[in-house]
C-alpha cells in the first residue's frame, strides 16, 4: 500500500532582527546530520540536546555486543563533533515535555527551552509487541548498554557451560536463540556462531565452544524481509553454512529465564530451553515522541511514530519537525521510508536546508528518500547486497557484499581515530579470528550454577 502524502503546510511565520532558534533533540544520525547542516548559516543559533554525551553508531552495536569493538570505537562526545560550529551548544539533559502554543521543550532538569523550530529526532527502541515482561530475560539492541549487557550473557553462557556439570542444564547454556530476522538479528546471528566456530574453539578445557545450537527466529516467510527474495536465501545459506539454524513463519509465544516457546504457521508450539536469548524484532518510538504526539494530537502508527507531511513537519505546526525512526515518513510508492541510517541521515539533512530555505523566503521542498541500497554482513566474507539502482549487480553476496559491508560503514563512521582504530581492529580480527573486547562486565559476573563441576 502506497503511503499518502499530506498536503503542503503552511510557511511559518519567523522572526526578524534575531538568529532564529532551532531546537533539536536527539543527537543520532537525525539530529546530528541536521545540527552539521544548520552550522553553516549564522543566521541560526542552533541548539542540540540528548540524554547521552556522544553519537552512537548503531549499525556496528552487534560488533560491540559480540566483542568486535569497544564501545568508544563507534561513539564520538558530540561537543567534539560539534565544537568547530560557534552558531551550536550541546546540552545534556531528558526532553519530558513540550507547549506547542509557546514553542516551549521542558526538561527533567526543570530547565524549559524556547524554539522558533524544534526538530525532533530521537529514535525509537526495541519493543515486545504487548510482552513487556520478556525484556528481563531477552535483550534488545539500541544502546551501549544493551550491548554490553548482551556480551556479558553471551560470555557468561560459555563460562557457566565449562562449570555446569549437568548435561542438560549445560545444553541450556550453550543453546542461543535469535528473535528477529531482520539485519540486526541476521548480523548478531552469525556473528554469534563465528564465535562459538573460531573466537572461542580452543579457550575451554570442559566444553567445546562449537557445538553451541544457534537457532534465529522469524515470524515473516524469509529472513531480512525487506532485501529481494534472492538476498534473502542467499543470506539462509550462507548463515546455515556457520551453523545456524533458521526457522521463518515461526513467532515466539513465551520467554521466560529457562525457554522460549515458538509457534509455527500451522500452530504447533515447540519449547527450546536455553538461558541466552536475544531481541532484534520490532521498534518502538521513544517516550518523547509519544509525548509530543499527545501534545500536537499527531497521527501515530502502531509503533508511536509520528505521521508527517511531505516536509516531515506535524500537520498544521509547520514549525515542528520529526525525523528517522521517530516519524513515518513518506515515500511515494512504498508504504514508508524504511528505518536505516541513510533514512535517518537524509531526512535530518532535508529539514535543515528546508530551515535555511524558509529564512530565504523561499518555498520549502517535498522530501524525496533516494535509496542507497542495504548491505548486511554474515560473517567473515559472508554478506548480502540489495542496491535496486545498480540492477543485478546490486545483489551480490559472499566476499564482494562483505567487503562493500566493510566500506560503507567505515565511510559513514564518526571520527578520523574512530575509522582508523576500526579498520585495524578488523583486519586483526581478520588474520587472527579474534574478538580483542571478551570482558565480561556489569551485573551479576558469576552465572548461577546449579551442578558445579570440578575442573576437567
Amino acid at each position: 500500500m502506497a503511503c499518502m502524502v499530506p498536503p503542503r503546510q503552511p510557511e511559518p511565520r519567523l522572526r526578524t532582527g534575531s538568529p532564529h532558534r532551532v531546537l533539536i533533540v536527539g543527537g543520532g544520525f537525525a539530529g546530528l546530520y541536521a545540527a552539521k547542516e544548520l552550522g553553516r548559516d549564522r543566521r541560526v543559533d542552533v541548539t542540540l540536546v540528548d540524554r547521552r554525551n556522544f553519537h552512537l553508531f548503531q549499525p556496528l552495536l552487534y560488533q560491540v555486543a559480540t566483542g568486535a569493538l569497544s564501545p568508544g570505537e563507534i561513539a564520538q562526545p558530540l561537543r567534539s563533533v560539534l565544537r568547530r560550529q560557534r552558531n551550536t551548544t550541546v546540552l545534556l539533559a531528558e526532553a519530558i515535555g513540550l507547549d506547542p502554543e509557546r514553542r516551549v521543550v521542558s526538561f527533567s532538569d526543570g530547565g524549559p527551552i524556547e524554539y522558533d523550530t524544534l526538530i525532533v529526532a530521537t529514535g525509537s527502541r526495541h519493543q515486545y509487541f504487548g510482552n513487556d515482561a520478556w525484556a528481563p530475560f531477552a535483550p534488545g539492541l539500541k544502546s551501549i548498554d544493551d550491548a554490553t549487557e548482551i556480551r556479558r550473557r553471551i560470555l557468561i553462557a560459555f563460562e557457566a557451560a565449562e562449570r555446569e556439570g549437568n548435561p542438560e542444564r549445560r545444553r541450556e547454556w550453550m543453546t542461543f536463540v535469535v528473535v528477529g530476522g531482520g539485519p540486526t538479528g541476521v548480523e548478531l546471528a552469525g556473528a554469534l556462531a563465528e564465535i562459538a566456530e573460531d573466537t572461542l574453539r580452543h579457550d575451554y578445557r570442559s566444553i567445546y565452544p562449537p557445538d553451541a545450537d544457534i537457532l534465529l527466529v522469524e515470524a515473516m516467510g524469509r529472513g531480512l524481509p525487506t532485501y529481494p527474495p534472492v538476498s534473502s536465501a542467499s543470506a539462509r545459506r550462507q548463515l546455515e553454512r556457520l551453523r545456524v539454524h533458521v526457522r521463518t513463519g515461526t513467532r515466539v509465544v513465551h520467554v521466560d529465564d529457562r525457554a522460549v516457546r515458538i509457534q509455527g504457521t500451522d500452530g504447533t508450539e515447540q519449547t527450546i530451553p536455553t538461558r541466552t536469548v536475544l531481541w532484534a524484532a520490532g521498534v518502538l518510538a521513544s517516550s518523547f515522541v509519544r509525548t509530543v504526539a499527545a501534545a500536537t494530537d499527531a497521527e501515530t502508527d502502531g509503533a508511536g511514530r509520528i505521521r508527517v507531511t511531505g516536509e516531515l513537519t506535524i500537520p498544521g505546526r509547520p514549525e515542528l519537525f520529526v525525523v528517522g525512526d521517530a516519524a513515518v515518513m513518506p515515500w511515494p510508492g512504498h508504504p514508508q521510508v524504511p528505518g536505516v541510517a541513510q533514512g535517518a541521515i537524509q531526512s535530518g539533512r532535508f529539514v535543515a536546508r528546508t530551515v535555511r530555505r524558509r529564512l530565504r523566503g523561499e518555498r520549502a521542498a517535498t522530501f524525496r528518500y533516494r535509496d542507497r541500497g542495504d548491505v548486511a554482513v554474515i560473517g567473515r566474507l559472508r554478506g548480502v547486497t540489495s542496491i535496486a539502482w545498480l540492477g543485478p549487480l546490486g545483489r551480490q553476496s559472499g566476499f564482494i557484499a562483505w567487503l562493500l559491508w566493510l566500506g560503507i560503514h567505515i565511510a559513514y563512521l564518526i571520527g578520523f581515530a574512530n575509522r582508523i582504530v576500526v579498520i585495524t581492529r578488523w583486519a586483526f580480527s581478520f588474520v587472527t579470528r579474534g574478538r580483542s573486547t571478551r570482558l565480561i562486565t556489569g551485573s551479576p559476573l558469576l552465572p548461577p550454577i546449579e551442578h558445579p563441576e570440578p575442573p576437567a
